[in-house]
């Protein structure tokens, strides 16, 4: 198989997680022979997604919107226009305009789901996008010391150590189109994200982590490039992985993509004085747990650091396309 493959019969791949990194690595992804499902988090209850969600009694938009942007095929301006957010107006102020319509498509649509559906069609979109669930999940935190933080935006700021996150209701049923596409994925992609409140939320959906468990797809976790203050400080990257352990009972993957390129003594002091430093790759411990690590140099820096979607999205396409001769 080679990157000529006929339409019909590329790989088909699952991405689950949420947040910047997730929208990054995307962009790589969309220009490679894969058939992309994004399953995204609807947990997050900040900004303008919080109030729609509050408002409209919708799924937070902003996460959705992000990743319909990064797998868009239209002009720079179209995106840039999908991500204003305005600064003045009353009740229009720290609303994005891609969380408008999207607001607005569940209106003229009569379901949420349908108005992603049909605002992927319009921005000619290459993949689906689709909520873990169509119901209003609230996330919380138990932190080390037993107290009880409610709401995604809310556990970063906490200031303690995060003992185990947790949605309510428990019981939510999932999107069932996300469950259908892990059963038919050829492979399972988890992450880049914040680990506490954009991956796990989604494991936490009923059935979604069972269906990852059961699927014969090669699975492949994608660790973040720098710890989160207030989340996961001082992570390892093994630190990550039984985080997922501890909270679904299972080891899921059966690779790791890890930065390994070194990141400029200046960029590092930048996130020192926010509390945040290169997650260190154990390499030992990993592969003792039986993990397979792809370690490369994966980092770019122009005002923040992001992963190298090109390089990223390569090593990804790689382990799909081996995994697939394999099947074979």
């Amino acid at each position: 198989m080679s990157e000529n493959v006929q339409e019909g019969s590329l790989p088909r791949i699952v991405v689950i997680g949420g947040g910047t990194g997730l929208s990054v690595m995307l962009r790589g992804l969309k220009e490679k022979p894969l058939d992309i499902t994004a399953i995204v988090t609807v947990a997050d209850d900040g900004g303008s997604s919080g109030v729609l969600r509050n408002e409209l009694q919708i799924p937070p938009p902003g996460d959705i919107r992000n990743v319909l942007i990064a797998l868009a095929d239209v002009e720079p301006l179209l995106s840039k226009l999908l991500q204003h957010r305005f600064s003045s107006g009353a009740g229009l102020a720290g609303h994005s305009l891609g969380n408008l319509m999207l607001a607005a498509m569940k209106d003229i649509t009569g379901d949420f789901v349908t108005g992603v559906k049909e605002l992927s069609r319009v921005l000619a979109v290459r993949g689906r996008v689709l909520p873990a669930s169509d119901h209003q999940i609230i996330l919380k935190a138990e932190m080390k010391d037993g107290t009880i933080i409610e709401g995604e935006s809310n556990i970063p700021n906490a200031g303690g150590k995060i003992n185990r996150v947790f949605i309510e209701p428990a019981d939510v049923s999932p999107l069932e189109e996300a469950v259908e596409a892990i059963r038919e994925a050829d492979a399972i992609l988890v992450g880049p994200g914040s680990l506490y409140t954009s991956i796990l939320p989604n494991l936490l959906v009923p059935k979604l982590a069972e269906e990852i468990m059961r699927s014969e797809a090669v699975k492949i976790f994608v660790c973040n490039v720098m710890t989160q203050p207030g989340e996961t400080d001082d992570f390892t990257v093994s630190d990550h992985l039984q985080a997922v352990y501890d909270h679904v009972g299972h080891h899921l993957f059966d690779y790791v993509i890890v930065n390994n390129g070194e990141i400029p003594p200046q960029v590092q002091s930048k996130y020192a004085e926010k509390g945040a430093k290169a997650v260190h790759l154990d390499m030992e411990e990993v592969t003792r747990r039986g993990y397979k690590v792809i370690a490369d140099r994966l980092v770019l820096f122009r005002t923040y650091l992001r992963h190298d979607a090109a390089r990223l999205s390569h090593h990804i396409f790689q382990l799909v396309e081996s995994w697939m001769v394999r099947k074979r």
